[in-house]
């Protein structure tokens, strides 16, 4: 079964650390490079699946498309503590056939390297390779 992760931050380093822990830690199968999109984006899709209100905006988020079973991706992030918000989006939410309609012309998460990465951090991309 298809799902997505939204990964919400105060920074696009804080959100490749997430998305890094998530396969690092969290064994979880991505299906593609992740995705950036608007943080204003992230917060709207926190909003309809929680029903809530917005605590704090996000200043950095990305999506990724999982292969991981949504109900296993819960319980494996449950266990880590990634130093971001992670949303897991399955079928059975509203806004899980936007954001499959949408993936593919969101622009791929690239970090912006505000402080140097360790030596096996390089890239995303070589991460989920």
């Amino acid at each position: 079964m298809e799902s997505f992760a939204v990964i919400r931050a105060d920074s696009a380093i804080k959100v490749h650390t997430a998305l890094l822990d998530l396969k690092r830690y969290g064994h979880i199968e991505f299906s593609d490079v992740p995705k950036l999109i608007s943080s204003d984006y992230a917060d709207d899709i926190l909003i309809e699946v929680l029903c809530t209100q917005l605590r704090n905006k996000c200043h950095s988020a990305a999506v990724v498309s999982l292969k991981t079973v949504p109900s296993v991706a819960i319980g494996k992030l449950s266990k880590i503590h990634p130093p971001a918000h992670v949303i897991i989006i399955s079928p059975q939410y509203n806004i899980f056939e936007e954001l499959k309609h949408n993936i593919a012309s969101f622009p791929s998460f690239e970090v912006h390297k505000s402080r140097p990465l360790e030596e096996s951090e390089h890239t995303i991309q070589e991460a989920i390779a």
